[in-house]
C-alpha cells in the first residue's frame, strides 16, 4: 500500500484539512472487515438510503449514532450462555460489528427501520437557503455630468 503525504498541500490550501483526513480515513478503511455488507442508494435528488445486512440481529442489539458528519452503526450480539450450540456449519456471522459512514455537509439522518434482516437508514441533504445559488440583479448607474 502506497502512503501519500498531504503536508505540502496543507501549507498551500487553507480549510482543506478535513478533505485530507477523509482521504486518510478511506485509505485506512481498506484493511477493515467487509462485515456487514451494505448498499448506499440515492433515492431522490437530495435523499439517500443506506441498507445494511444485519441478519440474526434484533432491534435491541443495534445502535445508530449520528455526530459531526459521521454515522456509526453498531451491532452487539447478546450472549446466550444458557444454550450450548453445536454447529455443523455456521454461515451466518453473528459477530459484533461497527460500521462508520462519513456524511457530507448538511446531511442528516431521518429515520431507521429494520425489516427481513435488513436495516434501512434514510438520509437527506438540506442545504440552507443562504448557501443555495441565488441570482444577482445587475443595475446600471447613469453618470450625471451634464
Amino acid at each position: 500500500m502506497r502512503t501519500v503525504n498531504f503536508a505540502p498541500l496543507n501549507r498551500s490550501f487553507i480549510g482543506f484539512d478535513q478533505l485530507t483526513s477523509l482521504i486518510d480515513a478511506a485509505n485506512s478503511s481498506e484493511n477493515k472487515s467487509a462485515f456487514p455488507r451494505y448498499n448506499i442508494e440515492q433515492v431522490a435528488e437530495n435523499q439517500y438510503q443506506i441498507t445494511i445486512a444485519v441478519a440474526g440481529f434484533t432491534e435491541s442489539e443495534l445502535a445508530i449514532e449520528s455526530e459531526n458528519n459521521s454515522l456509526k452503526v453498531t451491532g452487539t450480539k447478546a450472549k446466550n450462555d444458557e444454550v450450548e450450540r453445536n454447529f455443523i456449519h455456521q454461515g451466518i456471522a453473528e459477530r459484533n460489528f461497527e460500521r462508520k459512514f462519513q456524511l457530507g455537509d448538511h446531511v442528516k439522518v431521518l429515520s431507521a427501520d429494520i425489516e427481513n434482516g435488513l436495516l434501512f437508514v434514510d438520509l437527506e441533504r438540506e442545504v440552507p437557503e443562504e448557501m443555495k445559488p441565488r441570482q444577482i440583479e445587475i443595475s446600471s448607474k447613469a453618470l450625471l455630468n451634464s
